[in-house]
């Protein structure tokens, strides 16, 4: 929606409100209680999947159609090789952000320069792909990059990184027994995070529920299955753009291959996921024993966050949580974030965060959830709260990374800039929810946003694209009284005219 509004305004691109009705029409269908929480028998969830299949197709299809419009009509500058290739970097979220990019390349002898002809820093990753960082990447908006045939090759570091990761602000250490976490240490703030060892893959019974699907056992902790058994452990890279470290463990018969991976100037540790899931009846979860107090742990939840206090007799000893969960320690100032980009069941006590990542349950669904399972998760340990370390913007990047388009069609009209900002909020705490076509006018725009600490917000925008706020409206587009502050968690909605 975001990058066919921006193309229909730009270029006067049809906006496809048909197949974009039709594919939201899809995936509400498929928003049925039985169906998210995976409690449905095989025949539904083998519908659903052939929708959301088409959904993913169709969704593609636009996305890719509205960027390659964009793409077409970059008015170039001078390149710094007569054959070189030039890409455009695509940022949605509404700041500026930096990304370590992987590309594909035909050769490994490839260099990537910036809008200033000016040679980027490079590194070539363990596959052969080419690393390089996008800097300074425009709120939704593009940068133009060049790739240029090298005369030299681009190295790989191959040296002996001992199963330790450091980029200067973090310096992890895996252990090379078990393939879990010994050291966490913000070299910043000179502080270790783990009292014991981290990202440990906890496995337990999970089985005696008449609910299957829908219940977790609530005395699963009684039961622990045996500890993972490490298979290999492998440096994979070890910079300068990024350091990372597989580690192929088995529980029982499945299998979870997972990366440690830091970035150059990233405060936050990936864990890259695959899993053969095998399990029948089995809750497996990964733990991380902190060094810091405290008496509640922050949720993320829809638009919004929520504290929950790890009092014992809670029976909210399993809880949701959407893109973060952040544990803080108030009178150190300090706190670790756990990010994840779909899994959403968490639980907490005063020195542990812990994420589900799977269970296995054989009713009503007999095979649910076997076989290939990708996901990613991270721990961001940062100083202060949440909120002043940008939880949720860096949460937020874990899910939605920059996209790369090359330039590849020789026409061209030369309309648009080579790096361009097309709006921006100026008020950290708004998030930019939606920008889609109006349903009543094809010459209106509706923004939505929302408050993202629990603060107030003042509407503070600026665009490149001469739309004005007209009114403001509801979620049905009908217009209500005028929104020019927006109170804690609010959720707010624009239609914009030309």
């Amino acid at each position: 929606e975001l990058w066919s509004s921006l193309a229909n305004i730009l270029l006067e691109i049809p906006y496809p409100k048909v197949e974009i009705e039709s594919a939201w029409k899809k995936v509400l269908l498929n928003q049925f209680h039985d169906i998210l929480p995976g409690t449905s028998i095989p025949e539904v969830f083998r519908d659903a999947n052939q929708l959301w299949q088409q959904v993913i197709t169709t969704g593609e299809a636009i996305l890719d159609q509205a960027l390659q419009a964009i793409a077409t009509q970059i008015n170039l500058p001078n390149p710094p090789h007569p054959q070189a290739k030039p890409f455009l970097v695509f940022n949605s979220l509404n700041w500026e952000r930096s990304q370590v990019i992987s590309l594909a390349v035909e050769s490994v002898n490839c260099s990537v320069y910036d809008l200033n002809n000016c040679l980027c820093p490079s590194q070539l990753s363990h596959d052969n792909q080419l690393l390089f960082i996008a800097e300074n990447i425009p709120a939704v908006g593009y940068k133009l990059f060049w790739l240029v045939a090298n005369q030299q090759a681009t190295e790989k570091n191959l040296t002996n990184c001992q199963f330790i990761l450091d980029n200067g602000l973090l310096k992890v250490t895996i252990n090379s027994e078990t393939g879990d976490i010994d050291s966490i240490f913000d070299i910043i703030n000179q502080k270790e995070i783990l009292q014991a060892a981290g990202n440990q893959l906890q496995g337990f019974k999970d089985q005696g529920q008449y609910w299957d699907a829908w219940n977790i056992d609530p005395n699963y902790q009684q039961y622990p299955l045996s500890k993972t058994v490490l298979k290999s452990i492998e440096c994979l890279e070890c910079g300068p753009l990024r350091w990372q470290i597989r580690v192929i463990r088995s529980l029982a018969d499945s299998e979870f291959c997972q990366d440690y991976i830091l970035e150059k100037d990233s405060p936050i540790l990936q864990i890259k996921t695959i899993v053969n899931w095998q399990q029948e009846h089995t809750l497996v979860k990964t733990a991380f024993p902190l060094t810091l107090n405290s008496d509640f742990t922050t949720y993320e939840i829809a638009c919004g966050a929520i504290e929950r206090s790890h009092e014992p007799e809670s029976p909210k000893w399993e809880v949701y949580g959407h893109k973060w969960a952040d544990l803080t320690d108030t009178e150190a100032n300090y706190g670790v974030s756990l990010l994840n980009n779909n899994k959403y069941g968490y639980d907490a006590t005063n020195r542990q965060l812990r994420l589900t990542l799977l269970r296995s349950p054989r009713w009503p669904d007999p095979e649910a959830d076997l076989g290939k399972q990708e996901f990613t998760y991270a721990i961001y340990p940062h100083q202060g709260n949440w909120k002043t370390a940008k939880t949720v913007h860096h949460a937020w990047q874990l899910n939605l990374p920059v996209t790369v388009v090359f330039i590849t069609n020789s026409y061209r009209s030369n309309q648009l800039p080579p790096v361009a900002q097309w709006l921006k909020l100026s008020a950290d705490n708004l998030i930019l929810m939606s920008f889609k076509q109006s349903e009543t006018s094809a010459r209106s725009w509706v923004m939505r946003v929302y408050e993202c600490q629990g603060e107030n917000a003042v509407i503070d925008w600026q665009n490149q694209l001469q739309l004005t706020i007209k009114e403001s409206i509801d979620g049905l587009e009908r217009a209500i009284d005028p929104v020019e502050q927006l109170s804690p968690w609010q959720i707010a909605t624009w239609l914009l005219k030309n």
